[in-house]
């Protein structure tokens, strides 16, 4: 308690006032001498994700105190899918900031991340990565499997599947109904590999959070165990000051990517993992990340791509169980938070022979390479990002086709309807105007639904292409993340009703089949977008700062190495570069 304190031009003074107002908890004065940790409280109720958290602080408290500590909860901005308008993403940013300057301005020693909704526990990371205080994450686990008539269910990868079939007509609105009360039955986040899963995956892979932190369901006795542990090894991270600097190495990055890849991962973590690295002034790639897919198998049978959910693979050992087969091609001597390297908390790790139907062998794996693959041609020149496991017809992963073009989120949702649409099966559905500074935000809108009146023919893929994101629990043959953005004149900006498109997965070419000449005139032509919505507070702040989708979409004052936000035209061609 005598690290940090308010400024009165006194110091003396600032401590002896600081010790009287201590005095509130009836701590003695003694107790302060001990490590302070503070547990960063994301309660919510809106949140429903963290909705139930309580319980699991107490016990952290427990395991603190066991260990000689003294907990402080505090409380920082707690935001979930579903009720954050207009995406949680605007405010992942927002949450990193508080979280990075409660850590730094407070006197605490270390510090629980208390996890859960997927943009919580990336933005804690960002935040706990530039304070580099000792830390150590944990989440509130993930969501039981539901079921419906003998059939698992998982949110939110059925919700979008079932949405699908009812505007097809194949479900009707009473059994939506019954379906929807099933979908996310017990506390806790979605239980398919989405974006929560995925960024709590690859933080016990990063080092973050103890071993099986990831998997075991929020309404497990081991999560209340999990909690206590936690509470005692942060406390042992702070006598040994081992900081978040010291364990996110770039071969923990790269020990990430790895696990993101061989679990069929959201396409969110990429985002994520590249922004926390950029806090701590590690430079992670698209190529990167495309190259260590290529050569990563895909072991993990998890939904969407796979069969299985969050729950089956705590029973069948978790991401240790994962991670234990993948060492060949992990670094395996980085520190974590428990004191010891990936390779000693994995030396006693075996996987039943009865689970090997969810965590496969490594030279017999679901398929042989990763989750995501990165795109790049004249339509992505920065990058775009697609999960070719995810895509429901694989034919289209090589495809040629006309575009549809819709320039904003609310013209898809006027239009993607319209009977007089002029859309085939062959049709590439393009979203302009959606991405980091579009939105703003970013938002989970890249999944394009299928027009009704091809649903209702059977067609339940088609290429779909966007300057945003989508959740981890949704599926399709989807294009996301394409930077530059349209709103800072990026190339999907300017792509015209009819024109042709190419998606060449395997040889990762992403292009827009005019001449060079064509896209040049049509980069001249451009005007920048005049935005007159968030005209002030926080969403104008981030409009100014944002990076795009490559860097992280981090704000550039935020990052270790300061970077700059993309200017409006600033689009290199292929003949420009040198």
């Amino acid at each position: 308690m005598k690290k940090s304190s308010t400024s009165y031009g006194d110091a003396g003074f600032s401590q002896f006032i600081k010790r009287a107002f201590s005095r509130h908890l009836g701590h003695r004065v003694e107790d302060f001498e001990k490590p302070t940790i503070g547990i960063c409280n994301t309660f919510s109720e809106i949140n429903r994700c963290h909705s139930h958290i309580k319980p699991m602080i107490e016990a952290i408290k427990r395991g603190v105190i066991m260990e000689g500590g003294i907990p402080l909860e505090f409380p920082t901005i707690s935001v979930g899918e579903m009720f954050t308008s207009p995406t949680t993403m605007l405010y992942r940013n927002l949450v990193a900031m508080d979280t990075e300057e409660m850590i730094s301005a407070q006197p605490i020693d270390g510090t629980v991340l208390i996890g859960g909704c997927d943009k919580m526990l990336p933005a804690q990371l960002m935040g706990a990565s530039s304070a580099d205080k000792p830390a150590i994450a944990y989440t509130g686990g993930p969501m039981n499997n539901g079921e419906y008539k003998g059939q698992t269910l998982g949110a939110c990868s059925d919700c979008r599947h079932f949405w699908q079939e009812y505007k097809a007509g194949t479900v009707d609105e009473e059994e939506l109904d019954k379906i929807n009360e099933r979908l996310a039955p017990t506390a806790g986040h979605c239980m398919v590999m989405g974006s929560a899963s995925t960024i709590a995956a690859c933080t016990e892979a990063l080092g973050m959070m103890l071993p099986g932190g990831a998997c075991v369901p929020a309404t497990a006795n081991e999560r209340m165990r999990q909690a206590e542990e936690t509470g005692r090894v942060i406390v042992q991270l702070v006598k040994n000051d081992i900081r978040p600097s010291q364990i996110m190495t770039k071969e923990a990055f790269e020990n990430a990517i790895r696990v993101l890849m061989a679990v069929g991962g959201s396409t969110n973590a990429v985002v994520h993992l590249i922004a926390i690295a950029g806090r701590l002034g590690i430079e992670l790639t698209l190529s990167e990340f495309d190259q260590l897919s290529k050569t990563t198998p895909f072991i993990a049978n998890m939904r969407p791509a796979g069969a299985y959910q969050m729950q089956d693979l705590a029973y069948a050992g978790g991401i240790p169980a994962v991670m234990k087969e993948l060492s060949p091609l992990l670094h395996m001597d980085e520190k974590t938070v428990t004191g010891k390297t990936h390779k000693e908390n994995l030396e006693n790790v075996e996987i039943e022979k009865e689970y090997r139907h969810i965590v496969k062998p490594l030279d017999e794996p679901l398929y042989k390479d990763g989750g995501i693959a990165v795109l790049q041609g004249n339509l992505a020149p920065n990058g775009a990002i697609i999960k070719p496991k995810a895509a429901i017809n694989k034919a289209l992963l090589s495809h040629k086709g006309r575009a549809i073009v819709f320039t904003s989120i609310e013209d898809m949702e006027k239009r993607i309807n319209d009977q007089d649409l002029d859309v085939t099966p062959d049709s590439v559905l393009v979203l302009q105007n959606a991405g980091p500074v579009g939105a703003p935000g970013m938002p989970e809108a890249g999944m394009i639904p299928i027009p009704e009146k091809l649903l209702k023919k059977g067609i339940r893929d088609m290429v779909r292409i966007s300057d945003c994101r989508m959740s981890g629990t949704a599926f399709g043959t989807v294009v996301l993340h394409v930077a530059p953005e349209a709103a800072i004149g990026g190339p999907i900006g300017l792509i015209q009703e009819g024109d042709w498109i190419e998606l060449d997965v395997n040889n990762r070419k992403l292009d827009l089949l005019i001449s060079e000449e064509e896209l040049m005139e049509r980069k001249q032509n451009w005007n920048p977008p005049v935005f007159t919505n968030y005209q002030r507070g926080y969403p104008y702040l981030y409009r100014q700062h944002v990076l795009q989708a490559d860097k992280g979409c981090d704000f550039d004052f935020l990052c270790k190495v300061p970077q700059h936000q993309a200017a409006p035209k600033e689009l290199v061609l292929e003949s420009e570069k040198v």
